[in-house]
């Protein structure tokens, strides 16, 4: 029995099966046709081919960070012109939430810039996320590592995905990252599991790694214990004063194609989302990726530190392509 139909009638994030990367790749490298045809036939089993989630990200605490992520632009180890801030008040973080809503988006994400949270920002946060829900949306957060206890509490506030992203294969992992080791991604994502909050994990693309790298990444997300429910895949942002920006090269267009594909037949039942670098992606390109899978997008002008496509060129595509902005 193909793989992919087998999976998606499993329950919702059971691991029935472990990929191999050798799978990954002949997936990979199957005809085009064949594959989008695949990952179509597999996105359809799973979601309405028509429909596309809106998920907003705002950047509640930016810049001064300590880790060294080779391609980060609010790293305190780089000079990138992007300043520390304090954590954003409340009241403009669930403005801001509202104006989201009011645009379209479901989810509304909030990052802040910390290599782990402490107590007293904990609290701050989590008195957002109540707030946030309250509005009607799905509540994200991404702060670093976390504890089991901040976890519970990030739980007990309503707190509806946590994002914390692999980032790229075990094996490039340590040629972009030094000070924080891939195991402690992996036993954060742990600890929100068990918390009971779902799990937002992807990477990104275009640091210099090789296409086996990108497919070694999804085969580490399709094989956790529970797949991840979203897996955004970024396209690097270039940034100036990083090391990342010596050795990235874009991606060629039908090689993200592809990648969403696999994306789609590893993980059947996940909502795939183009998150950063679409500004770098022709509208014909964004129509390939919802074909191959790809059924969500952060909506607004600003991404964290880097430029999104503006709200009316989005609504336009989905309006050509008879595409909806909702995810049941």
């Amino acid at each position: 029995m193909d793989r992919a139909y087998e999976d998606s009638a499993a329950p919702t994030g059971a691991v029935h099966y472990q990929w191999t990367r050798s799978e990954a790749e002949a997936i990979y490298n199957l005809p085009f046709s064949d594959l989008v045809f695949r990952a179509q036939s597999t996105h359809r089993s799973n979601f309405d081919p028509n429909t596309i989630e809106f998920a907003s990200l705002l950047s509640i605490k930016t810049g001064g960070c300590p880790e060294d992520c080779g391609y980060c632009s609010q790293s305190a180890r780089y000079d990138t012109g992007v300043g520390a801030t304090r954590l954003l008040d409340q009241a403009d973080v669930i403005a801001a939430a509202q104006r989201a809503k009011d645009a379209g988006a479901t989810r509304f994400c909030m990052a802040a810039a910390w290599r782990s949270p402490k107590d007293r920002e904990l609290d701050r946060v989590c008195d957002m996320v109540t707030k946030v829900k309250g509005l009607g949306l799905e509540t994200c957060v991404t702060l670093g590592m976390l504890t089991a206890e901040q976890a519970e509490r990030l739980a007990t506030a309503g707190l509806d995905f946590y994002n914390h992203n692999v980032d790229t294969s075990p094996e490039f992992y340590d040629k972009i990252i030094t000070t924080r080791t891939l195991q402690d991604r992996l036993d954060t994502l742990e600890r929100v599991r068990h918390a009971g909050i779902s799990v937002c994990a992807g990477g990104i693309i275009g640091m210099g790694e090789g296409i086996e790298d990108r497919l070694g990444m999804l085969v580490l997300l399709a094989n956790l214990p529970f797949r991840p429910e979203s897996v955004p895949i970024n396209l690097w942002n270039e940034v100036k004063g990083v090391p990342v920006a010596e050795t990235a090269a874009r991606p060629d267009p039908i090689e993200v194609v592809r990648l969403v594909a696999v994306a789609r037949i590893l993980m059947p039942r996940a909502v795939v989302r183009l998150s950063a670098g679409r500004q770098y992606m022709t509208d014909e390109l964004q129509a390939l990726c919802f074909l191959a899978g790809a059924n969500s997008i952060f909506i607004g002008d600003v991404l964290l530190t880097t430029k999104n496509p503006q709200r009316d060129r989005d609504a336009s595509l989905l309006e050509r392509l008879g595409m909806n902005s909702r995810l049941d």
